[in-house]
């Protein structure tokens, strides 16, 4: 037996006790041990669809723990492992419950670095932040190229490209709103602070050259924006829509200063690309940072903790102790 959030239909959401014979098909068994709260398991939580594509649906779209049992040579019983994405909490059971059954092709072993509780620190927002700072170094920026600027600075993805990048050598500036997180910020290694509403508003098809790049995760108005103020040859790494999926921009920055829009996938990113994520991760994330931007629930602080992350009052990361 094992407890877990279940969300049936109706968006009745509630704490069950369930029996292994509930969990869905899959090659390997994993005892999980934590979890944690990312923007779209928010959604799932409170609006149900069109993230859950079918019900009853434990959400949950990240988990780390242990193998219990495999059919995939590639884990035995007593690996670490983690997942990240890959439809799991909308179209199959998810990591908030006791134990998971998923496919041994979404699994990825578990970096020495890390325990399965720091594993969920970074979660799928860290690990998106990991793939948008790699992305900005494949389309070559670097640390004298100018400033960088993260949106969303406070969440968990903003919070961890933060420090991804602090510690790279680049000079971040954060674009925040939620002034009174200055502190915060500064000190996941922000060199600067800009208030939100800067950038909310339509603005000219190319402003003035004001950062070499950007990590974007809130899209819309805000990204259109970052895009017109991005200096020449810059890169900007698009990982969410917080503010929305639309971009009303212009092709200028893209023909008049070369600028290059990369787009940033973490569901379905393939496993050579996760491996390498992960890797930097345990190399470039300095593990004092996780205990600063971590806060711990259970699951029936789920619910609360879903809606405050879809009214933008969460700082840094959720875990969650699904055993708690």
């Amino acid at each position: 037996m094992f407890r877990a959030l279940v969300v049936d239909e109706g968006q009745q959401v509630s704490v069950q006790e369930l029996g292994a014979d509930r969990l869905p098909e899959g090659d390997v068994t994993v005892t999980v041990e934590y979890s944690t709260v990312n923007y779209k398991d928010g959604l799932a939580i409170v609006h149900g669809k069109p993230v859950i594509r079918s019900y009853p649906m434990v959400p949950g779209i990240d988990l780390a723990g242990t193998v219990s049992a495999s059919e995939d040579p590639r884990y035995g019983v007593g690996d670490r492992v983690v997942l990240n994405g890959w439809g799991v909490g909308e179209a199959h059971w998810g990591g908030f419950a006791g134990m998971a059954r998923v496919k041994g092709d979404w699994l990825v072993p578990l970096p020495d670095a890390f325990s399965t509780e720091q594993a969920m620190a970074i979660g799928t927002a860290g690990y998106t932040a990991m793939l948008t700072v790699m992305a900005l170094e494949s389309n070559g920026l670097t640390p004298d190229a100018g400033d960088v600027l993260v949106t969303g600075a406070a969440g968990g993805v903003g919070s961890v490209a933060i420090a991804l990048l602090a510690k790279l050598g680049f000079r971040v500036i954060a674009l925040t709103g939620r002034p009174e997180e200055a502190d915060y910020l500064t000190s996941l290694g922000a060199a600067g602070i800009i208030e939100r509403s800067e950038l909310t508003e339509p603005g000219r098809a190319l402003g003035a050259e004001r950062w070499a790049g950007a990590v974007d995760t809130v899209g819309s108005q805000i990204l259109a924006n970052v895009l017109a103020s991005t200096s020449y040859g810059g890169v900007v790494a698009a990982c969410g829509l917080a503010a929305g999926a639309d971009l009303p921009a212009s092709v200028m920055p893209f023909i008049i200063r070369g600028v290059t829009l990369a787009g940033v996938d973490s569901v379905m990113a393939p496993t050579p690309v996760r491996l390498a994520a992960w890797e930097r991760l345990a190399t470039d994330l300095e593990p004092t940072t996780l205990s600063s931007i971590v806060s711990t629930i259970g699951l029936e602080q789920l619910p609360q903790a879903a809606a405050d992350i879809l009214a933008g009052a969460v700082r840094g990361r959720l875990v969650v102790d699904v055993n708690a």
